[in-house]
């Protein structure tokens, strides 16, 4: 009794840490790795729902991650199932119930669920035990499904999940399930307000503003690790910056779509006119409650400095946008170096590396290794140097980013 006590107590404090978190696509990493912790799981997946189909939106293995060097992330592709009675997540999903398998490789030829091998195959993975939950709406709805894979003891033997582990794990996939509605909510509304961005100006996709947010989010953690940053901070920090960088341009809304839509190049005040949208983006926060606030408004503020001090829109009142202090030719004074402050460093690095990489209505997307020479270029001009040499450690995994949100057609 007073083990149980205890585990709900576990589970009552893990669901009030995930209350903390705002962005779906850290919570969704979160709620996978304490449901794992809680069971002693070495693997598994969230399988978000979309449409007809489950998406694979976080994977993690324990044992395939030990065998990277420390700061490496396993990098997986993104895969999506039918929602059918045909795949164990499928079934799942369809039927609303639990299903805990003790071996994957021998299930019952008469059962109406396969076990997929491609992925242990690919990998070199051995699955087991596998723990596959529906993640419900207050409504009975199917957000996704999480599947935990290999109950694993101190020893590293594989054992099946017992009845009380789909206890406890049911109790806090379904207190878990009501925080991911919560956090959909959130993604919802910055998607529309990207998406009134979208109409003045076509470039600011949900893929794009998804991928910048992601690849920001990996380059801060390696920024953050090299800098004795600590782990809690990190965390609280990530989750800040994936929202905010999804909002650097969303100053554009007070563009005029003369300037935003215009085919051709800028004149010198047209160009001035849009790099008011900063400060206008800044403005939309100005109304501070939270550190969320803060650091939106310096992104959306500081994503176009240059580290060589040739940016924009530098030393300003951000209610004006006038100059609080000026150069020689009377415009703003830029901010230079560690001047910008770390977060705008990091967007202003990955919005061109996304923009570069990318294919607009006015331009082919650039060869890789073009843009990859240009970033390099740029290093110590534009780009603050070190976050250039974190940005090509940590390449493997913004590649994988970028395959995980495609430009639609």
């Amino acid at each position: 009794m007073r083990d149980n006590t205890k585990k709900m107590n576990e589970i009552l404090r893990l669901s009030s840490e995930l209350n903390t978190i705002q962005d779906l696509d850290i919570l969704l990493e979160k709620i996978l790795l304490q449901a794992r912790t809680f069971v002693s799981a070495d693997a598994g997946s969230i399988q978000i729902t979309e449409g007809n189909q489950l998406t694979f939106s976080h994977v993690q293995t324990d044992s395939l991650q030990r065998q990277l060097p420390p700061g490496q992330k396993l990098i997986y592709t993104t895969m999506k199932t039918d929602i059918n009675r045909s795949s164990i997540s499928g079934y799942v999903a369809s039927t609303g119930e639990i299903l805990n398998i003790r071996d994957a490789y021998s299930i019952d030829p008469d059962a109406p669920y396969k076990f997929n091998s491609s992925y242990d195959i690919k990998s070199g993975f051995k699955t087991l035990s596998m723990l596959t939950i529906p993640l419900k709406t207050v409504n009975g709805g199917i957000l996704g499904v999480m599947q935990i894979i290999n109950k694993m003891d101190e020893k590293g033997k594989i054992h099946p999940f017992n009845a009380e582990d789909e206890l406890y794990v049911l109790h806090f996939a379904n207190t878990a399930s009501i925080i991911l509605q919560r956090a959909q909510m959130t993604r919802a509304l910055i998607l529309r307000m990207i998406s009134m961005a979208e109409l003045r100006d076509p470039k600011e996709t949900g893929a794009h503003v998804n991928r910048v947010a992601s690849y920001s989010v990996e380059v801060y953690e390696h920024w953050a690790r090299n800098h004795g940053v600590a782990r809690e901070d990190i965390e609280k920090n990530r989750d800040i910056l994936r929202m905010a960088a999804m909002l650097h341009d969303v100053g554009k809304v007070a563009v005029s779509d003369l300037i935003l839509k215009k085919p051709s190049k800028f004149t010198e005040e047209e160009f001035e006119i849009m790099k008011s949208h900063t400060w206008q983006g800044a403005t939309l926060f100005k109304f501070r409650q939270s550190e969320f606030d803060e650091v939106a408004a310096q992104v959306a503020l500081r994503h176009h400095e240059n580290w060589d001090g040739t940016g924009y829109p530098g030393r300003i009142d951000v209610e004006t946008g006038d100059p609080v202090e000026k150069d020689q030719s009377g415009r703003p004074v830029a901010l230079r170096g560690e001047e910008i402050p770390i977060m705008g460093r990091i967007v202003a690095l990955t919005d061109v590396y996304d923009a570069l990489s990318s294919r607009r209505v006015y331009k082919a997307a650039w060869r890789e290794s073009d843009v990859l020479n240009e970033i390099k270029y740029q290093s110590g001009k534009k780009f603050d140097p070190e976050l250039v040499d974190i940005f090509f450690d940590t390449l493997p995994i913004l590649r994988s980013i970028t395959s995980r949100y495609p430009d639609s057609e």
